[in-house]
């Protein structure tokens, strides 16, 4: 898709000044407007939904992300007209110390659980070596002499 040549900005050079139109701004949706748009595009039939959006200027994504707020009972929006969302209560130093040295409890007792079965196949693998090296000594041929 190509931008009309009167519609690119222009840049100051020199003398010239900077296009002057106005930066656009989000739009912020009041609760209450939110709830009558949902309210009003679930009601409508099937092929009047569309005619809603449109003349609301909205996108059914809009309307999809205002019935999922409405049904969680935090119809609100976006951080303009809503609270910040409560963050978890920072643990103290003890807290994160515990769960760090549980975690390096937890690895090591895998590792030891590791190492002893490499030592138990280490052991099995040595002993049925010394048997077949032990059964190779017994067959050999008397030698003559």
């Amino acid at each position: 898709m190509s931008t009309a040549p009167d519609r690119q900005p222009r840049r100051a050079t020199g003398g010239e000044q900077a296009d002057p139109a106005p930066r656009p701004s989000r739009r912020v949706f009041t609760p209450e407007y939110k709830l009558t748009v949902v309210t009003e595009y679930e009601n409508a039939p099937n092929g009047e939904k569309g005619a809603i959006l449109r003349r609301e200027g909205l996108y059914s994504s809009h309307v999809i992300e205002w019935a999922r707020a409405r049904d969680a009972g935090r119809l609100g929006g976006g951080p303009a007209d809503s609270p910040a969302p409560a963050k978890p209560a920072r643990k103290s130093a003890e807290q994160a110390e515990l769960e760090r040295l549980r975690r390096q409890n937890a690895k090591l007792t895998s590792d030891l659980a590791k190492t002893r079965m490499a030592l138990d196949i280490m052991g099995k693998a040595h002993a049925l070596l010394e048997e077949l090296s032990g059964s190779t000594d017994d067959d050999r041929p008397p030698s003559s002499s």
